[in-house]
C-alpha cells in the first residue's frame, strides 16, 4: 500500500524503453555507525511489522522511512560473484577481494534491515498465527480490507491508456483470482510449493505496493508458513530451557526450505523484477496492482475454508462481522497512506 506519488516515479516521455537507474550500494556503504545501524534496525522492524501482514507492503515503508533505492540497490548487488569473493576471504590473499565484495553488496545495512525485519515478522506472525485460530472471520476480514483499500489507492495512481497495460491488468486480475481459489485447496504445502512460495514472496522487498504475506496468501501458504514459523520459535524456546531438540529437529525444515527459496529468489525473482520495471515499467506496474485485486479473493476463500472445518458456513452474521473488519483495516490503509503522503521519490542519476 502506497499513497499518493508513491510508486517508483515515471520518466520522462521519451521514444525509448525508459531505464530504471538505481545508485549502487557502495554509494552508501560509509553509514555504517552504531547509531546508524539502530536507525536502519527500527526501519526494518517497521518493515517486518507492514509485511507480515497482506495489503501492507514493506516497499512502502522503505519508501516513507527513506531508505528505498538504498535496499533496491544492495539486494541486487548481491551476485554469486561477490558472494564467492566472500568465501576466497577464508585465505590471507582473497581478503582484500571479499572486503571490497562485501562493501559493495553493503552488508553492515542488509544485516541490520535484516535484523530488524526478521524480529518483526515473527512477533507480528506468531501473533497472527494465534488470531487465525481463535478468529479467523475478524482476521481474514481485517485483511481484506487493508487489501482492498490498497487497491484503490493504487489505481488511483497508474493509467490504463494503451493497449498494452490493459492486457497487463487484465492478465494480472486474472492470475491472482485463478490462483487464488486454486491454490488455497489443491495447492497444498509440500517442501516444493514452499520453496517457491519463499522465492515469489521475497520479491515483495522490492516492490511498493505489493506485501509478501499477501502474495504468501494468494498461494495458500500463508496461515501455513504463520503456524510453522510459530512452532519452530516455541521449539527453540524449549530447546534453550533444555527440554530437548527433537521438536527443534522436526519444525526447522519448512522454514529451512521457505529461507532458502527466499535466496534464490533474490538471484531470480527479485532481478527479474528489476528487469522488467527497467524496460516495461508501465506494464508491469499495473500487472502488479492487478494482482492486488485479483487477490482479494484469497481471504473471502480461506475464511470459508476455516468455516467448513469448524462446521460452520457464511450467514449474514458472519458477512457482517467479516465487512466490519474489512472497514476496519481499510480505514487503517487510509491513514498509512496519509501519513505517507508527503515524501518523494526520486531517481539517482
Amino acid at each position: 500500500m502506497i499513497g499518493r506519488d508513491k510508486l517508483p516515479p515515471q520518466p520522462p516521455p521519451t521514444h525509448d524503453k525508459p531505464e530504471l537507474t538505481i545508485a549502487p550500494a557502495s554509494k552508501h556503504s560509509t553509514m555504517t555507525s552504531l547509531r546508524d545501524l539502530a536507525g536502519i534496525y527500527l526501519r526494518g522492524l517497521c518493515m517486518g511489522a507492514a509485511d507480515a501482514v497482506p495489503g501492507v507492503s514493506g516497499g512502502t515503508i522503505a519508501l516513507i522511512t527513506g531508505i528505498y533505492e538504498r535496499l533496491i540497490a544492495a539486494v541486487t548487488a548481491i551476485e554469486p560473484g561477490r558472494i564467492l569473493q566472500v568465501t576466497g576471504g577464508l585465505t590471507s590473499e582473497g581478503r582484500p577481494d571479499a572486503i571490497e565484495a562485501l562493501k559493495k553488496m553493503d552488508t553492515p545495512f542488509l544485516l541490520a534491515l535484516g535484523a530488524g525485519i526478521m524480529t518483526a515478522v515473527i512477533t507480528v506472525l506468531r501473533a497472527i498465527s494465534i488470531l487465525l485460530e481463535t478468529s479467523p472471520v475478524e482476521t481474514y476480514g481485517f485483511f481484506f480490507g487493508l487489501i482492498a483499500a490498497s487497491a484503490v489507492v493504487l489505481y488511483s495512481e497508474i493509467s490504463l491508456a494503451t493497449r498494452s497495460r490493459k492486457a497487463a491488468a487484465a492478465g494480472g486480475f486474472l492470475v491472482a483470482f485463478v490462483l487464488s481459489g486454486y491454490a488455497a485447496t489443491a495447492l497444498g504445502s509440500s517442501l516444493p510449493i514452499i520453496f517457491v512460495a519463499g522465492a515469489v514472496a521475497i520479491s515483495a522487498m522490492i516492490l511498493p505496493g505489493v506485501s509478501g504475506s499477501l502474495l504468501l496468501l494468494m498461494l495458500g501458504q500463508y496461515d501455513y508458513m504463520s503456524n510453522a514459523l510459530r512452532e519452530f520459535t516455541d521449539a527453540i524456546g524449549a530447546a534453550v530451557s533444555g527440554n530437548g531438540t527433537t521438536a527443534l529437529v522436526d519444525t526447522a525444515l519448512p522454514v529451512g526450505v521457505f529461507l532458502s527459496g527466499a535466496v534464490v529468489g533474490l538471484f531470480t525473482v527479485a532481478h527479474g523484477v528489476r528487469w522488467a520495471l527497467a524496460r516495461y515499467r508501465e506494464e508491469t506496474l499495473v500487472f502488479l496492482v492487478s494482482l492486488i485485486v485479483g487477490a482479494l479473493r484469497a481471504p473471502v476463500e480461506q475464511t470459508g475454508i476455516e468455516l467448513a472445518e469448524n462446521g460452520a458456513v457464511w450467514t449474514a452474521e458472519t458477512v457482517g462481522l467479516f465487512l466490519g473488519f474489512a472497514v476496519v483495516g481499510a480505514i487503517a490503509v487510509g491513514i498509512v497512506d496519509r501519513l505517507a503522503g508527503g515524501i518523494e521519490t526520486t531517481r539517482s542519476a
